[in-house]
């Protein structure tokens, strides 16, 4: 059976813990240093614990180191995979080519989507490099996912839900041009939710203080059997920043989804870890920080809007009556200027809003639940619990165990049988599991009915065959190794310039061995004057979304260069129309030296 993976992302162990419980296969967090949030790190003590927590259901821990490395950094960087795999990490998300060229153990190794997988000669490239798996760039269609599949056998995994990144992953350096701050290295300052005010060359102003680089959040809740089908393995929540109680709705939600269509396809698949969760609330998406949703380009250019040009802040929940909201609740609308608000609810009398504060909502305004206090007090508290099926079998000698794993383990039945003087309740004393991750599914009694075993034996008994499936769960549990490297692999490209973040003498080595013959070296690691460079390259179209698209209009004419501008930050635009691409250049005296 094929299986499916549904990838929670954990800004700590906690809420890795949570992540697992509420229904995930995996989890994915950072190490002490060098993953792509900077502010989820974690350390190597705390990956081990969850580690141990994570394999009880078989779920697997990937841990990332998926920025971009200095030589200098290079052989802390070596100690660090080393102590992760020593910590028992399932495998490691990387972006660093100069990676492969450590002496590293034999740990799997996963291609960040920051290596910016969006074709399949990079996506083929990867595979016989030794990836075991390969995230894809967000951009990409259905059709586009299905080709890649068809073509290759790595597992592929696809983003489903969490924030967009308006630039293609990994080729975003707006933030450290015009700050410092390198978004590979862990550090986006996020410019790109800022607004921005658009004009033609003669500096006519087309669009003014709009967010017209700021996304919608994805969502293909819907789409995931489309997903499946296409050839998707994994499915991956975005949010290594987000609280407890985002990861806990939004995981509840997707396992469900992922649960109904294996249900619905018997024999065929089966998720990538055991038990089965139980949480107690009824998972909404649109409860959780969401800047309102969009498919991006699952289906191609269609449909327009998806991105939120009037503010990059929550939309939340839609409120289709007042009446619903509660004491203590987050409300937001746009005031008559177009301007985004946000307000904290006192009460609702006779269909009015009462408010925190003195405010004027215009009158028709749609009221969006940005806070729900009822809905964040629930999820405040243990919200899921996740057991194994447990078929246990009692003879006369011994109690014996086989778990939904495929784990199994026998103790010895140190007790004297004794002539029953009373009927027996075995189910009962074996089936007191609560502080274990167990649950008895079945019973097998192979005793007489005058046999009789005194409660004490049997719960010993219990207790110790507990701890003898717990260490046969860590003794039979299998890793997937890094795979061979070919030595004939060929780089799609003969040619990477400095949007490919080439940092170090060892990502050098590797991408020569495999036939590129011109290296530029990253921003970063350059010192060069990054004016005039290209420092996003993104598929979604400021001209498209504002309804200026010169196909779709071709007879509207615009003076360009176009250029947007956000305080002393101003970037030219250049347009691929045949590609439908478009290119955000930094304008000179605009940023700093790289």
């Amino acid at each position: 059976m094929r299986t499916l993976e549904l990838l929670a992302p954990a800004a700590n162990a906690d809420i890795a813990r949570e992540a697992i419980l509420h229904g995930a296969d995996a989890v994915y967090m950072g190490g002490p240093t060098h993953g792509a949030r900077k502010a989820a790190s974690n350390s190597i003590e705390d990956i081990r614990r969850t580690v141990q927590f994570a394999h009880t259901y078989r779920a697997k821990v990937y841990v990332t180191v998926n920025t971009i490395v200095y030589d200098s950094e290079l052989d802390a960087v070596e100690r660090l995979v080393w102590e992760l795999y020593r910590a028992g990490v399932d495998a490691l998300i990387v972006q660093d080519m100069g990676l492969l060229r450590m002496n590293l153990p034999p740990v799997a190794l996963h291609a960040s989507t920051q290596c910016d997988n969006r074709t399949l000669g990079k996506v083929r490239f990867l595979e016989d490099c030794g990836f075991s798996q390969i995230v894809l760039a967000r951009e990409l269609t259905l059709d586009e996912i299905r080709e890649i599949a068809e073509a290759t056998e790595v597992k592929l995994e696809c983003f489903v839900h969490g924030a967009l990144c308006v630039s293609y992953s990994g080729r975003c350096h707006a933030s450290f041009v015009c700050g410092g701050r390198s978004a590979n290295r862990g550090e986006c300052g996020q410019i790109c939710r800022l607004p921005y005010t658009l004009r033609d060359a003669d500096g006519k102003v087309l669009s003014r203080d709009r967010h017209l680089l700021s996304l919608k959040d994805f969502n293909v809740s819907d789409r995931i059997a489309e997903l499946i089908e296409a050839g998707a393995s994994s499915f991956k929540i975005e949010g290594r920043l987000k609280e407890a109680d985002y990861v806990k709705n939004v995981v509840a939600a997707y396992s469900r989804i992922l649960d109904s269509y294996i249900a619905g396809h018997p024999g065929q698949y089966r998720r990538a870890s055991f038990g089965h969760a139980r949480v107690s609330f009824v998972p909404m998406l649109d409860k959780s920080f969401n800047r309102g949703f969009t498919h991006y380009f699952l289906d191609g250019r269609r449909p327009l809007g998806i991105a939120s040009m009037l503010t990059p802040k929550s939309q939340g929940e839609v409120v289709a009556d007042v009446r619903e909201l509660n004491n203590g609740d987050g409300i937001s609308y746009f005031d008559a200027e177009g301007r985004y608000c946000g307000v904290n609810v006192n009460r609702v009398e006779n269909g009015k809003i009462l408010t925190a504060r003195n405010v004027r909502i215009p009158k028709g305004a749609e009221i969006h639940r940005t806070f729900d206090m009822k809905w964040q007090q629930a999820l405040a508290r243990p919200t899921a619990s996740r057991r194994l099926q447990l078929d246990v079998t009692l003879s006369r000698r011994s109690l014996s165990g086989r778990d939904e794993r495929g784990v199994q383990a026998a103790v010895s039945l140190d007790a004297e049988i004794l002539p029953a003087r009373k009927p027996m309740d075995a189910a009962r004393v074996l089936g007191k599991l609560g502080n274990t991750p167990y649950e008895l599914r079945h019973l097998v009694v192979e005793l007489s009915e005058n046999d009789y075993i005194p409660a004490s034996a049997l719960a010993y008994a219990r207790r110790r065959l507990i701890e003898a499936l717990d260490k046969a769960n860590l003794d039979t549990y299998s890793y997937e190794a890094r795979r061979p490297e070919r030595p004939d692999a060929v780089c799609p490209s003969s040619r990477l310039d400095y949007r490919d973040n080439v940092a170090n003498a060892r990502a050098l080595e590797f991408y020569r061995s495999h036939g590129v013959k011109e290296i530029e070296m990253a921003l970063e690691a350059s010192g060069q004057d990054a004016a005039g460079k290209t420092v996003m390259t993104t598929r979604h179209c400021i001209l498209r979304e504002l309804g200026m698209c010169r196909k779709e209009n071709p007879g509207r004419k615009l003076r360009e260069p176009l250029s947007i501008a956000s305080g002393d930050r101003r970037f030219n635009l250049r347009f691929d129309c045949s590609r439908c691409e478009m290119q955000v250049v930094l304008a000179p005296a605009s940023g700093r030296k790289a």
